[in-house]
């Protein structure tokens, strides 16, 4: 979604400088496709939601992302509200895809940023949920990064999925190491 408006280009204005004194090179520009899943990889620190927000933020996106329901609390949810949280209860994993499913079905744009690691910890296999998101919306997915060692971050190109979703996340772990990615914290980001 475009921000429209002095608030929302001040705001885009605001996230492209901290993103620049940051170190950081936003390498491509807003995905134009209506709704789409954006995967953010490697993720190993809190910094990394940071710095992906100001990205898609600073180039004019929306993009919009699941919290735990336990932190919507004033003035911490309104705050996450305004940023494009997604409230979910982690408790049943198949209510809390369908309620992002629903989500992302109703009109209007819909970008969904999901680490797929499921955690800054290190993970072997990797979170099957953005595919199932994918495959029930027809939402398209991209391989987003951010690597720290080159302070480079992008959505990435898009990859096509089939109805496997351990292989299709096998050959996507596979391309993420292709790009050899570096997070803030190395030691805790694994692709295979």
């Amino acid at each position: 979604m475009i921000f429209a408006g002095k608030t929302g280009c001040m705001k885009r204005k605001i996230c492209a400088w901290l993103l620049k004194v940051l170190g950081w090179t936003a390498d491509e520009p807003v995905i134009e496709d209506e709704k789409c899943i954006m995967l953010g990889v490697p993720h190993t620190s809190i910094w990394d939601f940071l710095i992906s927000y100001l990205y898609y933020t600073s180039i004019g996106g929306r993009a919009r992302f699941m919290v735990k329901k336990e932190f919507f609390f004033p003035p911490l949810g309104w705050l996450l509200s305004s940023m494009g949280a997604i409230p979910i209860d982690r408790s049943n994993p198949t209510t809390m895809l369908m309620s992002v499913v629903h989500a992302m079905e109703a009109p209007g744009n819909f970008h969904l940023a999901i680490a797929p690691e499921g955690t800054r910890k290190p993970v072997k296999n990797w979170k099957t949920g953005f595919h199932t998101i994918a495959t029930h919306t027809g939402a398209p997915v991209y391989m987003g990064y951010f690597d720290w060692r080159t302070k480079h971050i992008g959505h990435g190109k898009k990859v096509e999925l089939t109805s496997d979703a351990r292989a299709d996340m096998k050959r996507i772990q596979a391309l993420y190491e292709e790009m050899h990615l570096t997070g803030k914290h190395p030691e805790k980001y694994r692709t295979h």
